[in-house]
């Protein structure tokens, strides 16, 4: 019978203006053999990793539910690379360091085929940052806000709509100055993992 003697520990690196897709786990697992315990711990670390990385970059809402319905294929679709580190093994456990490196490409696309909205940077936006906007009047807001942009000389690019809630990005050379403005315009903020969350 197959036993889970628990995730030890979990670190997820992140960097400034980029997304760090690596991310490492320590585990001890106990199985019927060592090779049965290393497999369940290869599975587990993934997912945990998978779900720790993502969840900085994208509704966790919407990514718990897709990674529910995701099996380890799916998701070893999504690994670049791993490393195994300080690896021990008994007849019936099997304990180790493992990191893995997400693949951006694929995990973009599975991200968009099961429609969780997220924030990963690419090459072509790593340069911007996301806004989530929270609008209690949702026409004048965003009214308000593309005034505000216009006023500060930047580009909106809108990323999703969802009810009262709007995702766009804006260069990251203009956060500072774009925060000031909708501060002085009466708008609540605060960083959200990288992301700018603003309300009014």
């Amino acid at each position: 019978m197959k036993r889970i003697l628990g995730i030890l520990s979990l670190f997820v690196m992140s960097a400034a203006g980029a997304a760090d897709l690596r991310g490492n786990v320590s585990l001890n697992i106990t199985s019927d053999t060592a090779a049965a315990a290393k497999n369940i711990a290869m599975t587990e670390a993934r997912r945990q990793i998978v779900t720790d990385i993502l969840g900085q970059y994208s509704d966790k809402d919407a990514l718990n539910l897709a990674l529910g319905e995701a099996d380890d294929n799916a998701l070893n679709a999504l690994i670049a690379s791993t490393e195994i580190d300080d690896e021990q093994a008994s007849p019936t456990t099997y304990s180790a360091n493992i990191s893995m490196t997400l693949d951006a490409d694929a995990v973009r696309t599975w991200l968009a085929e099961k429609g969780v909205q997220n924030w990963l940077p690419d090459a072509d936006n790593i340069n911007r940052f996301v806004v989530w906007a929270e609008l209690s009047s949702p026409i004048a807001n965003w009214v308000e806000l593309n005034d505000i942009a216009r006023r500060e000389n930047v580009d909106v690019a809108i990323k999703s709509i969802n009810g009262n809630r709007l995702m766009f990005d804006l260069p990251m050379s203009s956060r500072g100055t774009f925060t000031i403005a909708v501060r002085e315009g009466g708008w609540h903020y605060a960083n959200m993992d990288g992301a700018l969350r603003i309300w009014k």
